[in-house]
């Protein structure tokens, strides 16, 4: 797909790999539609983006976890724009507890962001996509969407439920010219541990000593909007973790005895 033109809805583009796609994705050409519940941060990032070009980027405020949130998201968004060719599920919350200490209260909230908010978002758009004539559907996973690690049960079981669904979402809408691309980050220097959920649900606030060596968020978003350019079913970025999905692939007793000693911060 060639981004130049194309129009591009994110959500979660307040901060983190939200924000750094907004950027490339702008760079490359695109118009973005930025979303996210923070809508200081929203706006003061479409400020920066208009005094580049003006026109090419509106603030969309969401809350991806209530539907008439979304459901007038997109409806403004429909009122700004003829269609959206590429739609990024990005808003998503870590979780730094076990799985003993973290209440069901927090485990529904995990799922309610990273997995029901970015079906509901699809499910509001998609049919539009396809009416228009198809898109690009990218979901930012993660590698414990591929593999369990600790400290994270329930934000794990959420990213892997996100593969269940559009994995089968990508078959169900092939033949209606929707590409789907899950995207499987893994320690990024963003601030995805301070803004996690501990068990009570309270914020954990704390920079992991791994996220703040993690790739630069903006050679994530490089390679993301790589991946989407060349239209690829996956991408995995990151470090040693990368290397661990391969020992668990190739030697499974080896993967386990080392994530069973990995610090999980």
């Amino acid at each position: 797909m060639k981004i130049h033109g194309k129009t591009a809805w994110i959500t979660g583009a307040s901060s983190g790999i939200g924000e750094a796609l907004a950027v490339e994705l702008f760079r490359k050409g695109a118009t973005v539609i930025l979303s996210a519940r923070n809508i200081t941060r929203l706006n003061e990032l479409k400020a920066r983006l208009d005094g580049i070009e003006h026109g090419r980027c509106h603030a969309v405020p969401c809350d991806i976890t209530r539907q008439l949130s979304i459901d007038q998201a997109v409806q403004q968004v429909k009122q700004l724009t003829e269609r959206v060719d590429i739609l990024v599920n990005n808003a998503g919350v870590s979780q730094r507890s076990t799985a003993l200490e973290t209440s069901l209260e927090t485990v529904r909230e995990l799922f309610e962001v990273n997995f029901f908010g970015a079906v509901a978002v699809t499910g509001g758009i998609l049919p539009w996509m396809i009416s228009g004539g198809g898109g690009h559907v990218v979901v930012i996973s993660s590698m414990a969407g591929k593999y369990g690690f600790r400290m994270r049960s329930s934000y794990a079981a959420s990213k892997h439920a996100l593969h269940g669904y559009f994995e089968t979402l990508r078959s169900e809408v092939h033949d209606k010219h929707v590409k789907v691309t899950m995207v499987c980050p893994g320690r990024i220097k963003t601030d995805i541990s301070v803004h996690a959920l501990t068990g009570e649900g309270k914020l954990y606030g704390k920079m992991d000593k791994g996220q703040a060596n993690g790739v630069p968020v903006d050679k994530c978003a490089r390679k993301i909007v790589r991946a989407v350019e060349q239209e690829r079913k996956e991408v995995f970025i990151g470090g040693a973790e990368l290397f661990l999905l391969a020992v668990k692939r190739i030697c499974p007793p080896a993967y386990y005895w080392i994530v069973n000693r990995a610090s999980p911060t």
